[in-house]
């Protein structure tokens, strides 16, 4: 009979990494549709602080577009992303906010009223976010879960 053992939880997404071609391209087209903080930045990689987390730029030319694999962001007003990406002419994917960055990366874009992700508000608050609300069914599914 297998032994069972501790498992480790998943708490989170510390970073996520991206590939790109070339990283002033990446940083001037990143900081055209969301304000953001630089953390770092060397000759290939690039940090891009999100409160507790970040994205990560790395030099990786050639890569191909990615079909399904994508990741969400989480923003406060999803109005303003639409707005910026239109007036890039990124490529928009489906129904939902989604587009693929010059780079073959798609993301989605989430808004943080309506869904379970949550931040502490210290770091909300060191954002400049404070005062963000959730949905009702937003703190329903989060009450469900014993996170409310």
């Amino acid at each position: 009979m297998a032994e069972t053992r501790k498992k480790a939880r998943v708490m989170g997404i510390n970073h996520v990494v991206l590939e790109v071609d070339d990283l002033d391209e990446a940083l001037a087209f990143y900081g055209a549709v969301f304000e953001f903080e630089l953390r770092g930045r060397g000759e290939t990689n690039a940090f891009i602080d999100m409160g507790d987390q970040f994205i990560q730029l790395t030099v990786n030319k050639g890569g191909s577009p990615d079909v399904k694999r994508h990741f969400g962001l989480v923003v406060d007003d999803r109005s303003t992303v639409r707005a910026a990406l239109e007036e890039l002419g990124a490529e928009m994917i489906g129904a939902r906010l989604n587009f693929r960055d010059p780079w073959g990366n798609r993301v989605e874009v989430v808004p943080y009223d309506n869904i379970q992700f949550t931040k502490a508000e210290p770091v909300l608050r060191g954002m400049g976010l404070d005062g963000l609300e959730k949905t009702p069914s937003a703190r329903e599914e989060l009450a469900k879960k014993g996170l409310a």
